[in-house]
């Protein structure tokens, strides 16, 4: 990291440095939308393992991360691919024992952050209550019943949730970490000021200063980013508001080989992750003359 440089670096280095086998990374996206797909890609090809994945939809990144096993525990509000399918590799490793679950509600997970960002060790929530996911959660040692003091009506304590590094895709940031995200951003600014560390990969990068006079369009301050990267696409085949929709066609054939089973899966793994040298390789050998992005930039351009 330099001067000139800022916190910009390649997402090779970024992963080595600041994810750690036996990590809790706390996962940006959300179902098919601005997944950090070149960051997940990157741990996939390093080996990282015995991680503990969190965050509220826990999408195909989570399932390409179990299926190359690497994926010890996940506290998560969902994991699946909506009309698409559960995630298999996921779901086939929770059911043999290979991967713990710790259930929450969306809205429960969210508090978990928000509590992190806050740096309290817990909030309260009325959420849960009278519910058989509220005593499993106790159960777990992340929330537990109590009673406001002021009105004495029941309350749920909830545990922060403290990622030792986030990664997310943004839309563009600049040289020193301020990010920009268009679109819905759920639990990912209250994850990322919860976090110890976190990685950003953006379409963009732009110079330093380039949000000096627009100060509101920055999502999340450069205090709370630790390095960014530049990666156009970096969420595919998920989309990103306002560049690229997302790649049905893709997501398709992967959760075919998800139905098909762990083999099929690894194969695909070897073939499309591991073959490549980093993600721009990876979306070569996918979409050799462009012709995929340059239609899902224009199904976006048609939509907003």
């Amino acid at each position: 990291m330099t001067a000139t440089t800022g916190k910009v670096t390649g997402a090779a280095e970024a992963v080595a440095r600041l994810v750690t086998p036996g990590a809790v990374v706390g996962m940006g996206g959300q179902n098919i939308n601005r997944c950090p797909m070149a960051l997940v890609h990157e741990v996939i090809r390093q080996g990282i393992g015995e991680l503990t994945v969190v965050g509220c939809n826990l999408s195909l990144p989570l399932d390409m991360l179990v299926a190359a096993g690497l994926v010890a525990r996940t506290e998560q509000g969902t994991g699946n691919l909506e009309r698409y399918g559960t995630l298999f590799a996921w779901r086939r490793a929770v059911e043999r024992g290979e991967v713990g679950v710790g259930d929450h509600s969306h809205l429960a997970m969210a508090t978990r952050f928000a509590a992190g960002a806050l740096g309290l060790p817990y909030l309260p929530t009325r959420s849960l209550l009278g519910t058989d996911l509220l005593a499993d959660m106790v159960a777990a040692g992340y929330a537990r019943q109590d009673v406001d003091p002021w009105s004495g009506v029941p309350v749920v304590l909830l545990k922060a949730m403290i990622p030792d590094v986030a990664i997310i895709h943004a839309n563009r940031a600049d040289i020193s970490g301020n990010v920009v995200i268009e679109g819905v951003t759920s639990h990912e600014v209250d994850m990322v000021r919860a976090a110890r560390a976190t990685i950003v990969s953006a379409e963009e990068i732009v110079p330093e200063g380039t949000f000096a006079d627009r100060p509101e369009q920055v999502t999340i301050p450069e205090a709370y980013v630790s390095a960014v990267v530049e990666q156009p696409f970096g969420a595919f085949p998920t989309s990103v508001y306002r560049a690229y929709d997302f790649a049905e066609s893709e997501i398709r054939e992967y959760q075919a080989l998800g139905r098909a089973g762990d083999e099929e899966l690894r194969r695909w793994l070897t073939a499309n992750v591991h073959a490549g040298t980093d993600f721009d390789a990876f979306l070569t050998a996918r979409d050799p003359e462009g012709s995929l992005r340059a239609r899902l930039t224009d199904q976006m351009r048609s939509l907003v």
